[in-house]
């Protein structure tokens, strides 16, 4: 088990102590329990889908289209310039 320190101004460490306390616990063990309680419910959070991310931008442009922008955008390529 890896040990953390945490430097907390004294009336934090005893409000924190204090929490503990009313639970029966010790402030180490009390801490745990949360950070163990944290841990577990983002790893079992659902991950969002990308799907629908473009949604808003609404459909793509079709295969003629894009087929017709390449040919508008290389029109006289690789052409001689004088």
């Amino acid at each position: 088990m890896t040990s953390v320190r945490i430097d907390l101004p004294d009336e934090q460490a005893a409000a924190l102590k204090a929490k503990a306390a009313a639970q029966g616990l010790t402030l180490e063990a009390w801490l745990q329990e949360i950070v163990g309680r944290e841990v577990e419910a983002k790893s079992r959070s659902p991950k969002k889908s990308a799907y629908g991310l473009f949604q808003k931008y609404g459909p793509g442009p079709s295969e003629d289209e894009i087929d017709e922008n390449r040919r508008e955008m290389f029109r006289g390529f690789a052409e001689d310039a004088p």
